[in-house]
Formats: structure tokens, sequence, C-alpha cells
């Protein structure tokens, strides 16, 4: 699963980044050099987690070495690129994901591509970004609830959002937050979509009935849920619909915990040639790989996320035990673009009062 950290840029990073050098991409938003090194610089969310082994079979299809360069999670990855799109960190981006990928667009900070999809890839396309980021992976963000803690309280789990807010489940609930985790986003987007202008009154009921916000995935996963290998005292929290498989105890046969399917919200992550790149070419390679098999097979065992390849199995588990949600939350890439920061403006004061 992922730790993840701010989301917020601070004004003394981007100038800092911004000191990093002073060559210009040219006016169309094109790669500044048509070249093609041995050497390809890709920056990443802090999630990259991809076998040693599926790196070396790249190099030895294409004799390009990768180096992979963290900068943060989703938010912050892309705050950065922005910061620095006159003197750009490397030659592409593996992580921007939906919630943030209209802004990386419309910011000039990527270069055109348009990579040959797999037929099922092509709904996880970006609205207005289709040339511009190409659809690698998704996850669906969900509620998660130790199935084996109820069973033992005697008390049925919750099924939906509106349970969330019933007296029943007072005190039980734990998420990360969304101006500190990508997951918390996902979620404040979720109560967005589903509550349309009330989600306000939704997270005022939520903090009532005694939600808690933590700062990250791991601390609501790994502290305060029941089912995450702690001593935590919370058994609803925040995580995604591919965990169940990973609490299968050993020696068992099922997992202890369950997705609610209808509460998810799906993030898709996207590659993309940043705009300026010295080595263009050779990130339009890296694309075409990550969507080939080996990149693709490595995904959910390695990065937790479902390949956008649906020709590609899953691993037994997952077929099992971590369906993805048949119809997730979303919400409009405009409207996330326009009022994103205002709707964590919002958060922030209820959950901080």
């Amino acid at each position: 699963m992922r730790s993840l950290s701010t989301l917020l840029t601070v004004g003394a990073l981007g100038a800092a980044l911004a000191a990093c050098g002073s060559s210009d991409p040219d006016s169309s938003g094109s790669s500044g050099s048509s070249g093609r090194s041995d050497t390809l610089t890709v920056v990443t969310h802090d999630s990259w987690s991809v076998p040693d082994e599926v790196l070396a079979d790249f190099t030895e299809q294409s004799g390009i070495t990768v180096k992979v360069q963290p900068q943060g999670d989703a938010g912050q990855l892309t705050n950065k690129l922005v910061l620095t799109k006159d003197s750009p960190l490397a030659d592409g981006v593996y992580g921007i994901d939906n919630t943030f990928g209209s802004r990386a667009v419309d910011e000039g900070v990527l270069a055109a591509y348009d990579a040959d999809l797999p037929a099922s890839a092509e709904k996880f396309r970006l609205p207005g970004g289709e040339d511009r980021l190409t659809p690698v992976d998704y996850s669906d963000v969900c509620v998660n609830v130790d199935t084996a803690w109820f069973e033992e309280q005697g008390q049925q789990p919750p099924t939906d959002l509106d349970d969330l807010v019933d007296p029943a489940y007072e005190d039980l609930f734990v998420t990360p937050g969304a101006t500190t985790s990508s997951p918390g986003l996902a979620f404040l987007l979720t109560t967005v979509a589903a509550k349309g202008e009330d989600w306000p009154d939704y997270w005022q009921d939520l903090v009532d009935n005694g939600a808690k916000v933590t700062s990250g995935w791991s601390d609501a996963y790994e502290v305060d849920f029941t089912a995450g290998g702690g001593d935590g005292d919370r058994p609803i929290v925040l995580s995604y619909s591919s965990s169940p498989p990973f609490t299968v105890p050993e020696g068992g046969t099922e997992p202890t915990t369950a997705a609610l399917l209808d509460t998810c919200f799906r993030q898709v992550e996207y590659a993309g040639v940043l705009a300026g790149a010295e080595n263009p070419e050779g990130m339009q390679e890296f694309i075409d790989f990550m969507l080939g098999r080996e990149f693709q097979e490595a995904l959910p065992d390695n990065m937790y996320v479902y390949p956008v390849d649906a020709d590609v199995a899953l691993p037994q588990a997952w077929e099992e035990f971590a369906p993805a949600a048949e119809q997730p939350y979303a919400v409009d890439p405009a409207d996330l673009d326009a009022d994103r920061e205002k709707w964590l403006r919002e958060w922030r004061d209820i959950v901080t009062q």
C-alpha cells in the first residue's frame, strides 16, 4: 500500500527548484531535443516499486538505462514539475494521476506523445490530455472493513457511505487526510461526487460521529485499523480495493477484511514525456514498454494497482478477493482543476474546528 505525504506546495521550494537551470522548451510545448541517448531519467511518486529485473529487460531490449527519481506523492510530483517546467527535472514522468493530470496538461509540463494503447486502456485516457498523458495503471480507493472484528462483535459492518455517519459506527472509522494524502484526497472527491453541494454537511456528520483523520495511509491502516497489524481500535478504514488479499492469514483461505465497492473513487496513473526533455525518444520507448505485458504483469504484486491491459492476468488472490469497483465515483477533471483548492480549504476548516 501507499504511504503518501503532503500535497501542498511550499513557496520556498518553488524558488529553489526554479533556479535549477535555464534551458527553455520551445513555445509549442514540444520536447527540446529530438535525440535519443542511452540514459533515461524518470521522475516518479514515492510508491514506485518496479523489480530491477524488469528494468534490466528494458535496458537489454533498448540499450537505455533508466534512472528513477522519486519526488513525493502525486501532488508533490505534479507541483515540482510545474515549478521546474522551464528547466525540467527529467526526461519523463510516471505517477501523475487523474486528480492532478489536468493541471500538468494545462501548465504545459508535457510534450505530445500518442502511444498505441491496449483497447481496454482507451477508457482511462484523461479528457483534454489524451496526447500528453498515457494511462499505465489504475486503483480504486475504497472504505475497507475488518470483517473478522465485526463478526466477533456480533455487529453488521457498514455497507455504504451513509452508514459511516450512523451512530452505530461512532468512533470506528479512520481515514488519511485530504490535504496530506493522495487516497485521502480521493475520499474527499468521493464525497463531493456522491453528495454534491451537500458534501460539507456529510463531512461535518463524519466528524461528529467520531471519524479520525490521520496524516497518511500508513498511519490509518497500519496503526489505527484493527486489521492493520498493530494494536488499532478502528475496524473501518480508507484503503484500496486491492487491500483484502493481503489480509489472508497464514494457512488461511480467505481475507479477514473486505472493500466496500460502493464507496470507491478510481485513481488512474499516467506516464508522459516532459516538455524540454533531453531524451524524449527514450521516454517514448519506455512508455511503450510500460504498456507491454512484462511491465503490466509486474504491477499488482509490486505497486498494488491494476494493469490497464485487461488481457494481463491478475494474481489468483486478486481474481478472488480484489475485484475492481463496477461503478466508481468520479469528478469531472475541469471541475477538479477549478475547485480542488477551494474544496481542500473547506475540508480543512471542518476537520480542524
